[in-house]
């Protein structure tokens, strides 16, 4: 598999203090990397602060290992009066043998509030 020819929002690869037990990248991790990723898509689109308030579903397709590159896609799938939600598609590239293949590892959908400078919610 390729990556997107989309822009990646964030690429990242993660380290030995990220695995869990079973020498898998926690889940938290890849979740916390993927809602930078959103709020970096909603702030630019909205132009101004952001905060996430909902996780609206992420779901774990495959692992990620120390020494992949994790790239994460981000864009704007619905926008309210004042939240916005971003579409959020994981990969991980990961060298098998001779090769570096493209993983998809996780799919996510995050809701993000604009705020004004007192940190009540403005209009998109």
């Amino acid at each position: 598999m390729q990556l997107p020819k989309e822009h990646t929002v964030l690429r990242i690869v993660p380290a030995a203090s990220d695995v869990n037990a079973a020498g898998d990248i926690f889940g938290g991790w890849l979740m916390s990397q993927a809602d930078i990723a959103g709020s970096i898509v909603a702030a630019r689109h909205t132009k101004g602060r952001v905060v996430t308030v909902a996780v609206n579903d992420f779901h774990f397709i495959s692992p990620v290992f120390i020494g992949d590159v994790v790239s994460i896609y981000g864009e704007v799938e619905k926008i309210g009066t004042t939240s916005i939600v971003i579409a959020i598609t994981v990969y991980s590239e990961r060298k098998l043998q001779k090769n570096i293949e493209a993983i998809y590892v996780a799919i996510g959908h995050f809701t993000y509030v604009h705020l004004d400078k007192s940190g009540k919610p403005l209009a998109i």
